[in-house]
């Protein structure tokens, strides 16, 4: 039997169902449209209002490529991250190789201090520096992220944000009265994040390090001699004598897994290959990747312009047994780039505090192989 015919009116009420249903779809795309401007906006209205900063941050230092003349020992790069504060390592569960803390971190941070201080203007010839770029790369604080990690941290998260902070300002302070002028560039880490698992979408924001970050460029927001660049994203392009840096954390290389015999080697030179390409599609390129996330220390080559800076936290539980790879020391790195040498010496500064060699052997000695005069040539 056939199904009856539908009057207009019937007709009529199917088709404004349909511009109901229609209607219904358009607000909802526009509040899913109105909450990211929303993200946006609401980034933007922190650092406006909140911090009484510049929606974008301003523009680098110009004594960064000017070249001072043939008096300059260069520009000393002073990267800082992978600070982890608030993680506990106990000794009994790494081997006994390292032991830390809040305490443990605050002396490390001196030691940085003092180590800088002195590598530059006591073991330099006629130290003669424009100013000093302190790139900061996150991971400064390690957060709640794992179940372990919140149940053995030294504190709550809190306590991190607001020491990491303190430390960070007094050192480029210290920097500052020495050096005279600071170029500060500062990108997140992954362990910063307020959320369980790592997000992509608004990443920089949900970083309790972006926070720290704001809170430094507010402070010295009327300094002339201290720039502080935070941009809206997880990488940061900067120069230094026309050598052209991109600063980024090192966990979005776009890369996964290592080498049972180079270790992570392997995804850090295929990761610089793959951002280098992306980059320079897009106009950013770079000479020099400078990242983190490693916890070791990889002098910039040319097989691989690649910079890591170490890990002040120095070697961990999760390294210890869930990674099983070598023992690093805790430290970071110094640099120095000149405007006609480029990269010069490049150096790591030990931080544990512990004298490596208590009774020193002669200052040179044979490797053991007989000589010439071992042999009775007549």
């Amino acid at each position: 039997m056939a199904e009856p015919r539908k009057d207009i009116r019937e007709h009529l009420a199917d088709q404004q169902e349909i511009i109901r249903r229609k209607n219904k779809e358009i607000v909802d795309l526009r509040r899913i449209i109105n909450k990211h401007a929303d993200d946006k906006l609401t980034a933007e209205k922190v650092r406006t209002e909140i911090f009484n900063l510049a929606e974008y941050s301003p523009e680098p230092p110009k004594w960064l490529n000017v070249d001072p003349g043939k008096s300059s020992t260069g520009i000393p790069l002073i990267p800082l991250g992978d600070w982890h504060w608030g993680e506990t390592v106990d000794p009994d569960q790494v081997g006994g190789i390292n032991s830390f803390n809040r305490a443990e971190g605050r002396k490390r941070v001196r030691r940085l201090n003092d180590a800088v201080i002195d590598l530059c203007f006591h073991h330099m010839t006629h130290p003669s520096y424009p100013g000093v770029v302190i790139p900061l790369i996150g991971d400064f604080i390690t957060g709640n992220i794992h179940e372990d990690l919140a149940q053995t941290n030294d504190g709550p998260v809190m306590w991190s944000v607001n020491e990491v902070e303190n430390q960070l300002l007094g050192f480029i302070l210290s920097m500052k009265k020495k050096f005279k002028k600071v170029a500060v560039v500062a990108v997140p880490g992954n362990h910063g994040r307020n959320t369980p698992k790592p997000r992509i979408n608004n990443k920089i924001y949900e970083s309790y390090e972006w926070l720290i970050y704001c809170h430094i460029e507010q402070y010295f927001r009327n300094d002339p001699d201290v720039s502080v660049y935070v941009p809206n994203e997880v990488d940061a392009h900067f120069s230094i004598y026309g050598h052209r840096f991109m600063l980024t954390h090192g966990d979005t290389l776009g890369v996964k897994g290592g080498d049972g015999l180079i270790g992570a080697l392997g995804p850090i030179a295929r990761g610089a290959m793959k951002i280098g390409a992306q980059q320079r599609q897009i106009g950013r390129d770079f000479d020099t990747l400078l990242i983190g996330h490693y916890h070791f220390f990889l002098p910039r080559g040319d097989a691989t312009p690649v910079l890591v800076n170490p890990a002040l936290i120095g070697h961990n539980t999760y390294a210890h047994l869930q990674l099983r790879v070598r023992a690093s020391e805790p430290a970071q790195a110094l640099t120095f780039i000149h405007p006609k040498w480029g990269f010069t010496a490049q150096w790591k500064m030990i931080l544990d505090g512990r004298r490596k060699v208590k009774n020193p052997d002669p200052w040179f000695v044979w490797g053991g192989a007989r000589t010439n005069r071992d042999l009775d040539l007549g």
